[in-house]
């Protein structure tokens, strides 16, 4: 489904069911690199169960127009300016890594306009290492090597995911090439990593938070540890911390976990 979002038009995946504002809804966001995919198993079980869903591609990523975020503030205006183009008084924000700091300030932004917050593999602050950001302007191909070696845990992941046999590695650097690609005139992984580095107001966004915070956090995940996320989880007023046994890569690592710890969360 499209809208029309600041002049530009915005690709959301529905899980397969028609768009209907009055339904209690979830806006999923996703990492740098990555787009509305990665979380097909989650939207889809949801919007099978009376969930409203709309995973988004961020702006200049795959199949939505306009410029990449150049920071996780624009982003975060974006994603309020969508809920806007959808009709939606209120939504539930879910984000992975690069998605959940444009979840947690969104939330922070329009406090009475968000009913939950669901943090997943997210960390303040999110420095990403020199070598990595470099790689990722120069060298973008290495550097989807090295962000593969770092984000999994496992080889092949549940059968829940894709299929038994299904390799983990491959799966996400055809992903992240895809959608490297999709943008010819700007580097979107770069430019997610660098809005992650430079995002500075985390402590005081969560401040601002009132929705109750699910932190869903792998625990073998070196990219975004769960020791790295304590900062925001002090800060929460009303929050759940789940660990699960998987890298940075929940959703393919760990599908069920995520999908049963969001969905009971949301019916809270």
């Amino acid at each position: 489904m499209k809208f029309d979002v600041n002049g530009h038009s915005t690709y959301c995946y529905t899980g397969g069911k028609p768009f209907d504002a009055t339904k209690p809804t979830v806006i999923f966001i996703h990492g740098a690199l990555n787009d509305h995919s990665v979380w097909i198993l989650q939207t889809r079980y949801l919007a099978n169960h009376g969930w409203n869903v709309l995973a988004v591609d961020l702006p200049g990523h795959c199949r939505s127009a306009g410029t990449p975020p150049a920071n996780v503030e624009d982003a975060a205006a974006f994603i309020i300016a969508l809920m806007d183009a959808a009709g939606l008084a209120k939504a539930a924000l879910v984000g992975h890594s690069f998605g959940s700091l444009i979840a947690l300030e969104a939330a922070a932004r329009a406090p009475s306009r968000v009913s939950h917050l669901v943090l997943v593999g997210t960390a303040y602050p999110m420095k990403v290492s020199p070598a990595l950001l470099e790689s990722s302007l120069a060298q973008p191909l290495k550097a989807i090597e090295m962000v593969n070696t770092f984000s999994h845990s496992m080889l092949a992941p549940p059968p829940s995911t894709l299929g038994p046999g299904t390799w983990l590695y491959g799966g996400s650097r055809a992903l992240m090439k895809r959608v490297l690609a999709s943008n010819p005139t700007v580097n979107v992984f770069h430019a997610g990593f660098k809005a992650c580095d430079d995002y500075r107001n985390g402590d005081a966004a969560m401040a601002q938070v009132t929705a109750p915070t699910l932190f869903l956090l792998g625990r073998q995940d070196q990219m975004t540890p769960p020791k790295a996320a304590q900062s925001l989880i002090d800060k929460a007023a009303r929050k759940q911390v789940v660990l699960l046994d998987a890298g940075h890569a929940l959703m393919t690592e760990a599908p069920e976990g995520v999908l049963f710890a969001m969905r009971d969360f949301l019916r809270a």
